[in-house]
Order: C-alpha cells, then sequence, then structure tokens
C-alpha cells in the first residue's frame, strides 16, 4: 500500500541526505519526493510517497524520529486532506492533434506554457487522479518529455474527506435510478 507521509525538518544541509540514507539502508524505495519551506521560517516540508504494510510505515516513522533535525512526522494515508501534482508534458503534434489536444487541455482546465510549430508544453494541476488520467488521454499522442513534481498535501482542517462524499454521492445517484 501507498502511504503519504510528510515530514517537518529543520533547515540544515544533509537532512535530505540523511533521511533517504535511512530509506535506502532499510531498502525502501520513495515513489515520489516533494521539498520545499513552510509558513515558519528555517522549516521545510518534505511530503514523500512510500509502499508499505502499516507495520512497516510505522517503524520507518520511529527511525525518521531518531534522526537529527526532525520536527514531526505524519502519516497522511488516512486523514483527509488536500493531495496535489504539478506536471509538464511536451507533445510533438501535427495541425489535425492540436485542436484534439486543446479539447483535452479544456476538459481538464490545463494550460498551454509553451506553443511552437510542432510542440506544446502543457501545465496540468490537480489531484493524482487527475494527473494520471490526462497523462493516460495524452499517452495516444507522441509525448517526447514529462516533468512531475511529486504529491504535496495538506491535512484538511474540516475533515471533510472528499473521498468519502465522491463514493456517497455516486452511490447515491446508482440508488437514485433503481
Amino acid at each position: 500500500m501507498k502511504h503519504t507521509l510528510s515530514v517537518l525538518v529543520e533547515d540544515e544541509s544533509g537532512v535530505l541526505s540523511r533521511i533517504s540514507g535511512l530509506f535506502a539502508r532499510r531498502g525502501f524505495n520513495i515513489d515520489s519526493l516533494a521539498v520545499g519551506p513552510t509558513e515558519a521560517s528555517g522549516i521545510s516540508r518534505i511530503v514523500m510517497i512510500v509502499r508499505g504494510d502499516n507495520r512497516t510505515i510505522e517503524q520507518l516513522i520511529k527511525q525518521l524520529y531518531k534522526l537529527i533535525n526532525i520536527i514531526n512526522v505524519q502519516n497522511f494515508t488516512h486523514l483527509p486532506c488536500v493531495e496535489r501534482e504539478l506536471m509538464l508534458i511536451k507533445i510533438n503534434l501535427n495541425d489535425k492533434e492540436r485542436s484534439l489536444v486543446l479539447d483535452v487541455v479544456n476538459i481538464f482546465r490545463a494550460k498551454v506554457v509553451d506553443i511552437s510549430l510542432n510542440y506544446l508544453i502543457l501545465e496540468v494541476t490537480g489531484d493524482p487522479g487527475k494527473i494520471f488520467a490526462i497523462q493516460q488521454l495524452l499517452g495516444q499522442y507522441k509525448v517526447t518529455e514529462v516533468a512531475r513534481t511529486g504529491k504535496i498535501a495538506l491535512v484538511r482542517e474540516s475533515n471533510v474527506n472528499t473521498e468519502v462524499l465522491k463514493q456517497t454521492l455516486e452511490s447515491s445517484k446508482s440508488f437514485n435510478y433503481l
């Protein structure tokens, strides 16, 4: 199972290296990693996606706390949160394909950030499902390059889990048609 971990760290050189070393020593792969400053000066947030069962992730969190410069570690996996990712995708197109791709761009509310005679570079921001869906749709064209940021996330203070809401709405729609 994939887990989303949010790690607050002091901005000191070598912190990311110590964290990645811990993962390497334990034989873990980091599927996604995003690092950036927080609202507090001198503090950064690392959001990482790692695979493992609940027990293994609990052990990993305990090991993270043993590292210096670690302030807080949270497992967001089962918490209601806002998740976003950014993707840039470069596509080689002919004139006929350009209008079809621009239709997809509009549907997904993506942005064209660069255009030339034969290429488009698109910027797509959204939850990981949206990023996956548009990448799948655009895969039928000649995609020449893709760059993705990795997932970032913050816990929803409202405690509203939009995934549960989506499932509830879908089940109520199907119930209404019976």
